[in-house]
């Protein structure tokens, strides 16, 4: 069912290979995106009944069913969905970045303004997972660096309604404004605005294949956080690990979609073994059974290395979503890890921890992108202006300096631009 392979026997380019979606969407969503931008709420209701079944009254949720969510969610949820969201808060603030001036030199100012994006719209996927916990993770952080609008949207069930769990998340998120609509339309909406949904500035949050490739399609024209491909854990363990505990979290991952990726790196082939048995037992009883196993089929892997070094470097190659470190010593091997968007230490830290409530954001690079990328974080809503002041007296001082720089890249417009500011200051000087 997973496969195994030995890592000394194995072409590394075998061992790094993630499934492609070879589907092309772009022409499909191109065509959406286009509807959307010449008719509006229209297309929107439109795509509502075609992809969700949904006849739409309207498209905005009402702030009263964002109260009602909330105070129908059950007393315990509640305490811990807001338990979570104040551990996202704790953590997120830490990230918050100040203005900066310099004045170092005489006459000379430098400095950086930090200032909020102003708009700000956040992707929710639906559908057979609504995850709230992803408004929780995306608005969150949003509010923290002062944005003064969140919109979100996400797309409705066929009686037009959002999951309760969603609205719940985002009244105690601080979301401004709720819309429902999904898939490329949602995110044309978001960069092109309609009659009803707002225009806004960057566009965050994980979906489909068409979600991504409208997110791709739009950039350039708003902002937006990653291109986000399927879910994907990488666990490295030892012959120490629990087998139990191995396969439970390959499935957390394996269970999200078929192109998830769940991986074992290990230096045990026993470990390998028990863990191979213990898929097919827990997945018996998995409800998304289907889901998992398809995962696992087409993208889960077993990989065989000599010691846990090794494994550490197959996992710097690979670049993981998710790294899961089940070893004695996980702090021994911290350092060492480069690549990956968020670290899971030692065997009581699993991936769904930060998936909910520890705090940190569970926004990832994926398909090996955290080789240049990093989580969604305040920084993903923020936005930065540098200033330069020079008095006449500083400016003087390098103006020559200034100048032969220009000239050296034939910019003599540049120079002078500088110079017939000094050159007036010496006349007025002599006069």
């Amino acid at each position: 069912m997973i496969q195994i392979l030995d890592a000394a026997k194995t072409p590394l380019s075998e061992i790094l290979a993630r499934r492609e979606d070879t589907r092309d969407v772009s022409d499909a969503v191109a065509g959406i995106i286009a509807d959307v931008r010449q008719n509006g709420d229209a297309a929107l209701r439109r795509y509502a009944k075609e992809f969700d079944h949904a006849d739409l009254d309207a498209l905005e949720v009402p702030p009263t069913l964002l109260d009602r969510a909330l105070e129908e969610l059950s007393p315990d949820l509640r305490s811990i969905m807001e338990e979570a969201a104040k551990n996202i808060r704790d953590f997120h603030r830490r990230q918050e970045r100040d203005s900066f001036f310099v004045s170092e030199k005489p006459g000379i100012l430098l400095g950086q303004k930090v200032l909020p994006i102003e708009k700000v719209g956040v992707y929710i996927p639906g559908g057979s997972a609504p995850l709230f916990s992803t408004v929780l993770m995306n608005c969150i952080p949003a509010k923290i660096a002062g944005c003064p609008e969140t919109v979100m949207v996400s797309p409705p069930s066929c009686n037009g309604d959002i999951s309760p769990a969603i609205l719940a998340a985002a009244r105690i998120a601080g979301v401004d404004r709720v819309f429902r609509c999904g898939g490329a339309q949602a995110v044309a909406a978001l960069a092109y605005g309609t009659e009803t949904v707002p225009k806004v500035d960057k566009i965050v949050g994980p979906g489909n294949a068409f979600v991504a490739e409208a997110k791709r399609q739009v950039f350039g024209l708003v902002g937006i956080d990653m291109l986000a491909g399927p879910s994907e854990i990488l666990v490295i363990a030892t012959g120490g690990s629990d087998p139990i505990h191995v396969a439970a979290d390959l499935l957390s991952q394996a269970e999200h979609d078929a192109c998830a990726s769940a991986l074992l790196v290990t230096d045990s082939p026993e470990l390998a073994q028990a863990v191979c048995l213990e898929l097919e037992r827990q997945l018996e009883s998995l409800p998304r059974q289907e889901t998992a196993r398809a995962s696992l089929e087409a993208n889960g892997k077993i990989i065989l290395t000599r010691d846990i070094h090794e494994a550490v470097s197959i996992a710097n190659a690979l670049a993981p979503e998710h790294l899961e470190l089940h070893v004695e010593n996980p702090f021994d091997y911290l350092s060492q890890v480069k690549n990956a968007g968020s670290i899971f230490l030692g065997r009581s830290s699993p991936e769904s921890l930060g998936d909910y409530f520890a705090g940190t954001n569970h926004t990832l690079p994926t398909s090996g992108t955290a080789r240049f990328s990093s989580p969604l974080s305040v920084d993903d809503f923020v936005k930065k202006s540098q200033f330069i002041y020079y008095t006449a007296p500083a400016l003087e001082q390098a103006s020559e300096k200034i100048a032969a720089l220009a000239r050296l890249e034939g910019l003599e417009g540049h120079a002078r631009s500088v110079l017939v500011r000094t050159t007036q200051v010496k006349k007025e000087r002599q006069s």
